[in-house]
């Protein structure tokens, strides 16, 4: 019997071709590219479609690629190329204002031919796509071809139970506290709503039926993949019927390949490891502080700068290495502590490691990371105003109680379970609908 069409209720004992919709961004990539690594250990084929900053590292991980070619594309990793420059924003109302009209609804036909395209050349049978990207959903659904969205960190949409993605909140408590959740979930479901009548005329032109709201069209998928830990997030007994947590892809990117990294020697201290962002999201001047706040201490610490900072500008002391880029999975095996921009990939590597954290989000899905790791005693939460000297003493204080180690290591035990009793890749496969197994050998 040929292995490929074996008859079950799953489709996972096929082989598909899969084609995987990405766009740059910072840290959603190694996730989704690890996540395809494994299908293609599996014995699937998947596609890449995306900016062309992701080329090498989709090829890396064996997959072929096809870059967007109408659409809106990221040609390198860089600030001036950045297509969203949300670090210049006032307001995270702002910051969804512009991703609504500029990024999500108003390129997504152009988005829904490119991925046409790919479809025609690739013969993909399953479409993966990053939450956000609408059009290459809407594109899938217009052909016929089971969709499953991905959502690499925590589940940010507005529900009932989780706190509104923004701020970074602790989960409600009593009346205020619930009046305080209806109230930003209402606000935030009407800002993503704006782009609804956009996402519609694209709707229509694929002969696509109208969605009440560009929040059913992040959903208007077969399923609903969070690439996080269910232990990580915030609890809701309200979450839409096809989303489904599968665990984190902990893969670190290809580009952080220096692991010869040595920790200083100049002293037999703490060792910290700090990583803020792998995109540019204006963090110089923090890194500056930490570096010096650090250099206070009797401490070891590794900064690792990532792509978009230039080495030069950031001098290393007696107890503070710094370099561009180095994998923070091995390190986080020897860490004490960590600080960190709370962005997902890092924070939640962190807890899996159980080190506690000095948590200084600087924008996006951050301060959702952190809130979770403070709610759990598990890290401590600074702005990005603060001092050398607060973060000193913020160092000082997950480093001196070690509760917070405490806290790391309960919340680490809780994920690594979720992990082993579960593969993002085995969980995606079983979540395909069994309309695509008409679709394979075609």
């Amino acid at each position: 019997m040929n292995p490929d069409a074996i008859d079950d209720q799953t489709g996972a004992g096929r082989k598909h071709r899969f084609l995987l919709a990405m766009w740059e961004g910072g840290g959603t990539v190694p996730p989704e590219l690890g996540l395809a690594r494994r299908l293609i250990e599996r014995g699937h084929v998947v596609h890449v479609i995306a900016d062309p900053t992701i080329e090498a590292e989709a090829l890396a991980a064996g997959c072929s690629f096809r870059p967007w070619r109408e659409a809106p594309a990221c040609a390198a990793r860089t600030p001036e190329a950045a297509l969203i420059r949300d670090w210049e924003d006032k307001s995270m109302m702002q910051t969804v204002n512009e991703y609504v009209e500029t990024f999500l609804c108003g390129p997504a036909p152009r988005y829904a031919r490119d991925t046409l395209q790919a479809l025609d050349e690739t013969g993909a049978d399953v479409v993966l796509c990053d939450w956000v990207m609408i059009g290459a959903s809407m594109a899938a659904e217009a052909r016929g071809v089971p969709r499953i969205g991905l959502m690499p960190n925590t589940y940010i949409l507005p529900v009932k139970g989780i706190p509104p993605m923004g701020p970074g909140l602790a989960p409600a408590r009593g009346p205020i506290g619930h009046a305080r959740d209806w109230a930003m979930r209402t606000m935030m479901t009407k800002m993503f709503n704006r782009g609804t009548a956009t996402t519609n005329k694209a709707r229509a032109e694929l002969g696509l039926p109208p969605i009440a709201g560009l929040i059913d069209q992040f959903l208007n998928v077969d399923e609903f993949l969070v690439l996080t830990a269910e232990a990580f997030d915030f609890p809701s007994a309200h979450l839409p019927a096809n989303v489904r947590y599968v665990g984190p892809v902990l893969d670190d990117p290809t580009w952080a390949d220096d692991s010869s990294v040595q920790w200083p020697t100049g002293n037999d201290g703490p060792r910290v490891l700090v990583g803020l962002s792998s995109s540019f999201q204006n963090q110089g001047a923090v890194i500056t502080k930490i570096i010096a706040a650090l250099s206070t201490l009797p401490v070891r610490a590794i900064v690792t700068l990532g792509e978009q900072l230039f080495l030069s500008d950031f001098p290393s002391t007696d107890n503070v290495t710094v370099v561009q880029s180095a994998p923070h999975g091995p390190l986080l095996k020897e860490a004490d502590a960590i600080v960190t921009h709370c962005g997902h990939g890092t924070a939640i590597k962190a807890m899996c490691a159980g080190v506690p954290a000095v948590c200084i989000p600087m924008g996006r899905d951050q301060n959702e990371a952190a809130a979770r790791i403070v709610a759990r005693h598990a890290g401590v939460r600074l702005k990005t105003k603060a001092s050398a000297a607060q973060i000193a003493a913020a160092v000082r204080k997950v480093l001196d109680d070690p509760s917070y180690r405490e806290g790391a290591q309960t919340l680490g035990r809780r994920i690594n379970v979720e992990r082993s009793r579960m593969d993002p890749a085995d969980a995606l496969l079983a979540a395909i609908p069994t309309s695509a197994a008409a679709r394979v050998g075609r």
